[in-house]
């Protein structure tokens, strides 16, 4: 892991590139709520659909400092800064965010000078509304709350026992106070008024049984980017862990298709 300092903190990032190969023109892969960089493990391995590739923890989150912030907007901004942060260090410019993760990806496309080349939105949404029920067991009922977030079509539609206890261990590593503060931010996030501003080349692809984030969402994303749409069959909201190669090669196309302005 490596770390960038700015406004204050630390920001831990993990990049991967192929020999000797310059940053510039990396992809920079920004997880979810009570996640971490190691989501998308399938993405900036060997086999992932572009290299280099930089996987960043944000703060609060894995090696990165905490923010002392409020959910919602000031949040937001702050994980935005760390994603710039490891942006301008590495040299990336493609942005492929996951839930919590899209919505920061889109909010640096939107609402600083920051530039991506194009953007990768995967089981996330314009608005993305928390049932009532999930936010009262999040501040009240941790463990329930990890349950639910682990049942069949949210999370994992299939996935194997070993990914779903490597995701659940992860969410109780980030804590429950850092995953009630981002997902109150999601709650508190919606951009709908604000797509057809995007510049940057869009995918929005989701998992085909997401109860989280489902296709509609979307479906709308694309329809007001004037992006691409894209549907992962037999996955659910994690669809980049849980039908990985599928994943992969989506973004991989949508990525050389971006890159010769087809």
């Amino acid at each position: 892991m490596e770390t960038v300092t700015h406004d204050g903190r630390e920001t831990a990032y993990r990049l991967v590139a192929r020999g000797e190969n310059a940053t510039d023109g990396a992809i920079l892969y920004v997880h979810g709520s009570g996640g971490t960089h190691r989501v998308w493990g399938a993405q900036y391995g060997p086999d992932g659909p572009a290299h280099p590739a930089v996987a960043v923890d944000l703060s609060g989150h894995g090696g990165s400092t905490d923010v002392e912030t409020d959910p919602g907007l000031e949040t937001l901004a702050a994980y935005a800064q760390d994603v710039i942060a490891v942006g301008r260090a590495t040299g990336a410019d493609v942005l492929v965010g996951n839930s919590l993760g899209g919505a920061v990806c889109l909010h640096v496309a939107l609402e600083t000078a920051f530039e991506p080349s194009a953007l990768v939105l995967a089981g996330t949404g314009a608005k993305l509304t928390v049932h009532e029920r999930l936010r009262e067991l999040l501040a009240e009922d941790f463990e329930r709350a990890v349950e639910f977030l682990h049942g069949r079509d949210r999370l994992f539609h299939d996935a194997d026992p070993g990914v779903i206890e490597r995701s659940e261990r992860t969410i109780h590593e980030v804590g429950q106070a850092v995953t009630y503060r981002d997902f109150l931010t999601c709650h508190r996030f919606d951009v709908r008024d604000r797509l057809d501003a995007l510049d940057a080349e869009t995918l929005a692809v989701v998992g085909e049984h997401d109860q989280l984030t489902p296709p509609p969402s979307h479906e709308y994303l694309a329809d007001h980017t004037g992006g691409e749409y894209a549907e992962i069959p037999d996955a659910a909201h994690l669809a980049m862990v849980e039908r990985p190669a599928a994943f992969d090669e989506r973004v991989a196309a949508f990525l050389d298709r971006a890159s010769h302005g087809v």
